[in-house]
C-alpha cells in the first residue's frame, strides 16, 4: 500500500556520526515520509554530525549548545511548522520522533505511523524488543517513569521512556511545552493522557545501543533520574495517591 507524504521524522542527535547516516537512510525508506529533520544538539563533533546527516538527505537544525532532547524535539517541530508554512500545507504532518542511534532499525517504524494514521490514536509508543548489545542498568530510572504516570493518570507504560513515538499534531501540541531533557517521554505520556488523547503502545523491532556500566554511563543515568523527577514534581504527581482512572479517547 502506497501512502501520500503526511508524515515528519524528527531526530535529535548529539555526537552520532557514527550512526545518524544509516538512522536517517532507515527513517527516509518509510512509506509516506517526505521530510526528515535533524536537530545537532551542540554536539561539538567539528560538524561530523550535522555533515552525515544532511549527505544522507536530512533538513539539519543545529543548536548551538547542548540543550537537552526535550528542546531539540520542539526545535525539530517547529522546523517542521515552518516548512509547512511556506508550503502552505494544508494538513499538518504527523510527527514521528526517532532517536538518532536505531541505524538501519529506523525503517522498522511504520507500525507506530499507522495508528495515528488511521485516528485510531493520537501517540503511538514503540515496545523494543530484547536490544543485541549488553549492558545497561538497574532500572531505577524506568521504574521511577513508570511509577510516576501510573499515580499521575493511570496509564500502565510497558517501557516508558521509550523514545520511538508517532503523534498527531493535535496530541504534540498538547504537550507544550515538552519537558526538559531526558524527562521528555514521562511528561509526553502525562500530559497527552491528560488531554483525553489515546495512547498505544506498538511493538516494533528496534534496535539501538545500549547504555553501559562505566562511570560515564551512571552519570548519564543520573541525569535522567534527575530529569525524570523533574518532569513528575512539575506535572504536580502526588507521592501517595491511588492512580486515576484512564479514560484516554
Amino acid at each position: 500500500m502506497t501512502h501520500s507524504a503526511d508524515t515528519a521524522v524528527v531526530i535529535s542527535a548529539y555526537r552520532e556520526s557514527e550512526r545518524i547516516g544509516a538512522t536517517v537512510d532507515g527513517a527516509r525508506s518509510l512509506p509516506g515520509i517526505d521530510l526528515v529533520i535533524v536537530v545537532d544538539d551542540g554536539s561539538q563533533d567539528e560538524g561530523a554530525t550535522a555533515r552525515i546527516a544532511r549527505e544522507h538527505g536530512a533538513i539539519v537544525v543545529t543548536h548551538a549548545r547542548n540543550r537537552g532532547k526535550g528542546a531539540a524535539m520542539e526545535t525539530g517541530a517547529a522546523a517542521v511548522a515552518a516548512i509547512e508554512a511556506r508550503e502552505r500545507t494544508e494538513q499538518a504532518r504527523m510527527l514521528l520522533f526517532l532517536d538518532a542511534d536505531l541505524e538501519e532499525t529506523a525503517g522498522n517504524a511504520a507500525p507506530l505511523i499507522e495508528p495515528v494514521r488511521d485516528g485510531e490514536a493520537g501517540m503511538t509508543i514503540a515496545i523494543l524488543p530484547p536490544q543485541r548489545t549488553t549492558g545497561g542498568g538497574h532500572g531505577f530510572v524506568v521504574k521511577l517513569a513508570k511509577d510516576g504516570i501510573r499515580r499521575a493518570v493511570g496509564f500502565e507504560a510497558t517501557q516508558p521512556l521509550s523514545g520511538q513515538r508517532c503523534l498527531s499534531r493535535a496530541a504534540f501540541e498538547a504537550a507544550l511545552p515538552l519537558a526538559h531533557g531526558f524527562g521528555v517521554e514521562t511528561g509526553l505520556t502525562i500530559d497527552v493522557v491528560r488531554a483525553g488523547i489515546r495512547v498505544r503502545e506498538v511493538e516494533a523491532e528496534f534496535q539501538h545501543r545500549v547504555t553501559g556500566t562505566d562511570f560515564a554511563a551512571q552519570v548519564h543515568r543520573g541525569r535522567q533520574y534527575r530529569d525524570v523527577a523533574l518532569a513528575l514534581a512539575t506535572r504536580s504527581v502526588p507521592a501517595n495517591l491511588r492512580p486515576a482512572t484512564w479514560r484516554g479517547r
